[in-house]
């Protein structure tokens, strides 16, 4: 260890002593009362100090005022560096700050809200452009070739046939059959965002949530069960049953419920057994006693 590195960890004896400076340049700094007790003081380097005074400001609990003084080479006299408030090990600081698109939850999206999503999205890929031309992704990737083809021969058939004053339709081109199809759409859902949404779902409403262990019967043979188009349908649909936890939900179909179409029957009513004793028929109860008869007593 060097000598310069020794002289810097000792703290010089003038700007140690230097208390009274440092905290008359804290209470400049702060309100009035509010520097406390003076805590612990750290050398900075050579002939420089820094004294930590408590701070007892209403919601700055474990800060510090921290006052920096310094002397020059062979000077006797010591100067004001800096003041500033600082945390100490215990203070209470402001949780770590964290992107919007990072805290953001399902259901925090109100009414108004608008959700942009990043270029570069994951869960998304591109979809139809609207050029004669697929992107690489398509769905019609694979027969992009054969098809421009096909269309040109079309597109070149009725031009040959379409009267010079005909308005062109677009109905031989790519982009109107897409738009045919519903696939007229700048990005559509990638194979990851499926199944990070697919996760998603069954974890909320799949095989292995309590719900689904005590049900008598899985999803899959629920009456209630509304299919779904697509690959989804393979495994998911969506719950009709009002009565139901999940209702309106995407369920999986390993999922089930007490309310399964055809987890019970509803009992017929009870028919009462034949009464042993007639309890529902009247009896018969004389107002007045019998005369009694003339026995011939005066």
């Amino acid at each position: 260890m060097s000598a310069a590195t020794t002289r810097s960890r000792t703290p010089d004896r003038l700007c140690a002593e230097a208390v009274d400076l440092a905290r008359a340049a804290a209470e400049e700094a702060a309100a009035p009362g509010v520097v406390g007790e003076h805590v612990s003081l750290v050398s900075e380097g050579d002939r420089v100090v820094t004294h930590f005074f408590e701070s007892k400001e209403p919601g700055y609990r474990g800060w510090r005022w921290a006052v920096t003084v310094a002397r020059a080479s062979r000077a006797k006299v010591v100067t004001l560096d800096e003041s500033v408030l600082l945390p100490g090990p215990d203070a209470l600081l402001a949780p770590e700050w964290v992107p919007w698109s990072e805290r953001l939850r399902p259901g925090d999206l109100g009414p108004g809200d608008l959700l942009p999503t990043e270029a570069d999205d994951l869960r998304l890929e591109p979809g139809y452009s609207g050029e004669d031309a697929p992107p690489p992704n398509s769905v019609l990737t694979g027969t992009s070739h054969d098809l421009a083809e096909r269309v040109e021969d079309e597109d070149a058939e009725l031009t040959d046939r379409r009267p010079a004053d005909t308005i062109p339709n677009g109905r031989g081109d790519i982009a109107s059959l897409a738009e045919e199809l519903g696939m007229r759409r700048a990005r559509v859902l990638s194979r990851y965002g499926l199944h990070t949404a697919a996760d998603r779902w069954d974890e909320s409403f799949g095989a292995k949530t309590p719900m689904a262990q005590a049900a008598p019967a899985a999803c899959v043979s629920c009456g209630f069960l509304v299919p779904v188009a697509g690959s989804l349908s393979q495994a998911f649909g969506i719950c009709a049953n009002e009565f139901s936890p999940a209702d309106g939900r995407v369920v999986s179909l390993s999922y089930g419920c007490g309310g399964h179409s055809e987890a019970a029957v509803m009992p017929k009513p009870p028919q009462p057994a034949e009464p042993v004793l007639d309890s529902m028929a009247t009896d018969e109860f004389p107002l007045h006693g019998d005369v009694p008869e003339d026995l011939g007593h005066a």
